[in-house]
């Protein structure tokens, strides 16, 4: 009989309202292989065990009732801590906010709430969100289970740690530069980086830039899609908002849909200076490029979708970002020295030079929308490299040098936050040292429904989600 962290989210669901598992039943399962493993993966920085099972309960009377259950009603999950859950603390990774209890739930929190999810904690990330690795002094590392000497990337390293060794069944995470693609190939997930405008930001994130939006870590293309339905929508005041789904239909739905026939385009060349595909990841990309063309689309090389420049300029803005977090002078001292370097060299911008940043940013978007305009989705690796090293970022003689390594490690994932399409990392392969590779798949501006599609298309006829890490079975 399989275990209850055997089945996947809508697995759960389908359970708790046919009776066959109790959600709070559910709930302890997950509770007690946090407790278990989660000093070893550093998944949690916050656990909420009184709260999550007071909300079991009332999902389980809910079921005995005989009411209308919603999506995924009684599956448990985790929100990154960077996103506000009122009432609990909230760290966003740093000391400086360690002891910071949120007032109000983030819009996207309210909607995971009604779409059924119960929430054990608060998932662990880097300070502020910044580095795409998740170490910080409030929590214990995030590592991937596939090999704990190894780094799960970030910056959502602990929403795919737990999602990964089986502490969750799904969990949300936000991406402003490859926060959620990364983590997921480095743990061997499903991540999906929405549109710009899919999920409300609010009621207070307001980016500019508007490189950040929040996405599922998932083990099936089926538990992800049913996160965009319950999660997707405009919040009151929101900046951006991507056009809904046609009435009757639903991401859910669109895994059962044929792809049909696609155009895809393919590139290797991850532009970002110093970057270079390791050869493992070279020959994934390539076998992935033929494994689509057995499933009879069409692929064809494509230039990359920005140049160096482009590059600079998004580097300006990531540090604009670093600037206006809001601490003094005095407070930012105690900040880690990553975090404090990405903070001065964003104060140290003019204002011509940030808006110039912005600007160009925003053009470089234009022009690779257009210049793929004709395909249907676009191929590309994820990362470089497989997971890092724990020490990787942390031997690095400056923050300066740790940046750079950061920049060729995920070096394929940002020029997708610049243009706000849709993106989706699926875990077709492995190293041969058995550490997971993902493959980036890119849709059309707001065209989640096409990803989705070919995503189940290619789990469906290569499935990954039985594939686990030792730590699954402990």
């Amino acid at each position: 009989m399989a275990r209850h962290h055997d089945l996947s989210a809508l697995e759960q669901a389908a359970a708790i309202k046919a009776k066959q598992i109790s959600p709070v039943e559910l709930a302890e399962h997950y509770l007690q292989r946090i407790e278990t493993h989660n000093e070893t993966v550093g998944a949690f920085v916050t656990v909420n065990a009184a709260r999550a099972l007071d909300e079991a309960r009332a999902a389980e009377q809910a079921v005995l009732d005989g009411a209308d259950l919603p999506l995924l009603h009684g599956v448990p999950t985790g929100i990154k801590d960077l996103n506000n859950v009122k009432g609990e603390r909230t760290t966003f990774g740093s000391v400086l906010m360690k002891d910071f209890v949120a007032p109000y739930d983030d819009f996207l929190v309210e909607r995971m709430r009604a779409g059924g999810l119960i929430s054990l904690g608060k998932t662990n990330t880097p300070e502020f969100g910044f580095p795409c690795y998740t170490i910080n002094e409030v929590a214990p590392v995030a590592r991937t289970p596939w090999d704990l000497d190894r780094l799960s990337s970030g910056s959502s390293g602990g929403a795919a740690s737990a999602v990964a060794s089986g502490l969750l069944p799904l969990a949300q995470g936000s991406d402003g530069g490859g926060s959620v693609r990364s983590p997921a190939s480095a743990c061997g997930l499903v991540g999906i980086k929405t549109s710009r405008g899919r999920i409300s930001g609010g009621p207070l994130r307001v980016d500019p830039a508007g490189l950040g939006v929040a996405g599922p870590l998932a083990r099936t293309v089926r538990d992800a899609a049913a996160f965009l339905d319950i999660a997707s929508g405009p919040g009151i005041g929101d900046p951006h908002w991507a056009p809904p789904l046609p009435a009757g239909e639903t991401f859910l739905g669109h895994c059962d849909r044929p792809p049909g026939k696609l155009r895809i385009g393919r590139y290797i060349d991850p532009v970002m200076p110093g970057a270079q595909p390791e050869p493992e990841v070279i020959d994934a990309w390539e076998k992935t490029c033929t494994f689509l063309e057995t499933l009879g689309h069409s692929v064809e090389d494509v230039p990359p979708p920005i140049d160096e420049d482009v590059v600079a300029h998004f580097v300006k803005v990531w540090t604009l970002g670093a600037a206006t977090i809001p601490v003094t002078d005095e407070q930012a001292k105690q900040m880690q020295p990553l975090t404090q370097w990405l903070r001065e060299c964003g104060l140290a911008l003019s204002g011509r030079e940030a808006m110039d940043a912005l600007t160009q940013i925003g053009l470089a978007a234009r022009r690779a929308i257009e210049q793929y305009a004709p395909y249907d989705v676009i191929v590309a690796p994820v990362c470089t490299q497989v997971p890092r090293p724990i020490n990787w970022y942390a031997d690095a003689p400056s923050p300066e040098a740790d940046f750079e390594l950061q920049k060729q490690y995920s070096a394929y994932t940002s020029p997708y936050n610049v243009t706000g399409q849709p993106a989706i990392s699926l875990p077709l392969h492995y190293s041969s040292e058995g550490l997971p590779i993902g493959m980036m798949f890119v849709g059309r501006p707001a065209d989640e429904a096409t990803l989705v599609s070919l995503s189940a298309q290619i789990e469906s006829a290569a499935p990954w989600r039985d594939r686990h890490p030792d730590i699954w079975d402990l």
